[in-house]
């Protein structure tokens, strides 16, 4: 064997391990969290609920193509969002705690679910629907987005909530930490009451649109640590 085949054949080798793919998904929450601020930055500021015709026509008609763009990145934000889920719940079943990985998958799939159906309704504003002239369509479609973004407050917590005492059962963080996740999940968890008709406390307010949102990937970003601080997994789960 010469020494060309010999390092093309270890390179195939290591794609081949469990190892690999172990490590590779636990750094998705943090692949997720830079795709989901891409995808939010490139979509820019949406409408507020009740907002003019002008302002959701120049939103949805003129920004067409910065809108489509994004989607694709939250797509991928997306599918990153359900491995990182899915390297946590290999974590903790590994850990003797399947209950709490099997509530870590059941969040992340309605998360997700949710994240897609909301992608989808804003693509599908700008795609065409912005653009047929039905502007009393456009308004109820843009406000029903802004009551579905509070109502992904119930299955973040969730899955906030399964990290923390998930990996707090298993031993894998400290009761400091454990109490940062508790406290991450009371603020997330009151993102869904914020059904005030105007201001912070507004479904389009300061607290929904930027402060809940930011606490929920910085949790992802402390779990990300926490898995890809472990040893690889005794069995092979990938």
């Amino acid at each position: 064997m010469t020494p060309s085949t010999s390092v093309a054949t270890s390179s195939a080798s290591r794609y081949k391990t469990p190892m690999f793919w172990e490590k590779l998904w636990r750094t998705a929450g943090i692949q997720f969290v830079g795709l989901f601020i891409v995808a939010y930055v490139i979509y820019g500021s949406q409408p507020n609920v009740g907002s003019a015709t002008d302002a959701l026509t120049a939103f949805y008609g003129g920004d067409r193509t910065r809108i489509l763009t994004a989607a694709v990145f939250a797509g991928m934000a997306v599918l990153n969002l359900l491995w990182f889920a899915a390297a946590l719940r290999t974590t903790l079943a590994g850990a003797g705690q399947d209950g709490w990985g099997a509530a870590a998958t059941a969040s992340s799939a309605v998360l997700g679910g949710m994240f897609l159906l909301l992608v989808a309704l804003v693509a599908a504003l700008a795609y065409s629907i912005a653009g047929s002239g039905n502007t009393a369509l456009t308004s109820g479609l843009n406000d029903f987005a802004w009551a579905g973004v509070v109502l992904t407050s119930f299955p973040r917590a969730m899955l906030i909530m399964s990290a923390a005492f998930g990996l707090w059962r298993a031993g894998l963080i400290s009761n400091a930490l454990f109490g940062v996740g508790v406290a991450a999940l009371v603020l997330v968890l009151l993102g869904g009451t914020t059904w005030v008709s105007g201001g912070f406390w507004a479904p389009d307010g300061v607290y929904s649109r930027f402060l809940s949102p930011a606490i929920g990937l910085l949790w992802v970003l402390v779990v990300s640590r926490v898995l890809l601080s472990r040893s690889p997994a005794t069995r092979a789960a990938w």
